[in-house]
C-alpha cells in the first residue's frame, strides 16, 4: 500500500518531519511518500495562506506523475482543500484535522485542540464544524508559536503544556495536536498531562490504511461526483 502525504506549505524540512511521523505510524507493507507544493506559503498561518495552500496542494496532486498511490493524507491542520481533493482523486482522502477529531471522540466525550497561533483557532473551529465533529470540541487553544517555530522541541513542549492546561480547564478530556509540525510530540507530553493526546498525522495514516484495507473509496453519488476530467486545464487561456 502506498500513501501520499501532502504538506500544506513549501518547507521541505517540515515535509520530512511529517513523513517521519507518518512512517512511524504506518503498518508493515505501507510505503509513505511526501509531497511538497512547488509554490504557495512557506508556512500556512491564516485564511489567505490557507486558500493559497489549498490551490497549491490541488495543483500538486493534479500534476502528480509518480508511482500510483492508494490513499492521500492531507497534513494541514484546519487548512482548506480536502473537499476539492476528494473530488479530484479516485482514492480515499484523509485530512489530519478530521482524523484526529474522530479518534479523539472515541477516547473521551470532549476534546481540545492545541495549535500554533491564536489567529488559527477560528479557522480550525470552522474546519471541525464542516467535518461534523465540532460539537465535541471543548476549545481550540493557541500556543503563540508560529509553524516555523516548532523546530525547537523544548520550546514547543513547554508552550504546548501551558496551552494544554487551558484546554483541560475548559473541559477537554482528550487533547489533539493542532499542527502537522507537532507530530511526535504526543510521546513527550501524554504522561505529563495524564490524558490521551492524538497526533493527527498518525491518526490519518491509520485511518487511510483501514479504508484501503476495507476496499472503501469516496462516494461518487453526489457531492464528490468527480474526479475532474484529465483534459481540464487551469489558469488563464494562452494566446
Amino acid at each position: 500500500m502506498r500513501i501520499v502525504v501532502t504538506n500544506c506549505n513549501t518547507t521541505q524540512e517540515m515535509t520530512a518531519e511529517i513523513v517521519r511521523g507518518a512512517r512511524a505510524a504506518a503498518g508493515p507493507g505501507t510505503t509513505v511518500t511526501g509531497l511538497t507544493p512547488a509554490w504557495g506559503p512557506e508556512s500556512a498561518e491564516g485564511w489567505l495562506d490557507s486558500y493559497l495552500s489549498a490551490a497549491a496542494v490541488l495543483d500538486t496532486l493534479r500534476t502528480y506523475d509518480g508511482p500510483p498511490y492508494d490513499a492521500v493524507v492531507m497534513a494541514g491542520f484546519g487548512e482548506h482543500g480536502r473537499e476539492g481533493v476528494r473530488e479530484l482523486v479516485d482514492v480515499p482522502v484523509v485530512d489530519i484535522t478530521e482524523a484526529a477529531a474522530h479518534l479523539a471522540c472515541l477516547l473521551g466525550r470532549r476534546y481540545g485542540v492545541v495549535t500554533t497561533l491564536e489567529r488559527s483557532c477560528g479557522q480550525i473551529e470552522d474546519s471541525l464544524e464542516l467535518a461534523g465533529v465540532g460539537r465535541n470540541c471543548a476549545v481550540v487553544v493557541g500556543t503563540g508559536l508560529g509553524v516555523l517555530d516548532l523546530g525547537d522541541p523544548d520550546r514547543t513542549e513547554a508552550a504546548f503544556l501551558t496551552a494544554a492546561e487551558r484546554a483541560r480547564e475548559a473541559g477537554a478530556e482528550v487533547l489533539v495536536l493542532g499542527c502537522a509540525g507537532m507530530t511526535g510530540l504526543q510521546r513527550a507530553v501524554e504522561e505529563k498531562l495524564g490524558v490521551p493526546v492524538v497526533d493527527g498525522v498518525a491518526a490519518a495514516v491509520k485511518l487511510a490504511e483501514a479504508l484501503v484495507g476495507m476496499g472503501l473509496r469516496t462516494s461518487r453519488a453526489g457531492s464528490f461526483a468527480g474526479p475532474l476530467p484529465k483534459r481540464r486545464t487551469w489558469g488563464p487561456p494562452t494566446a
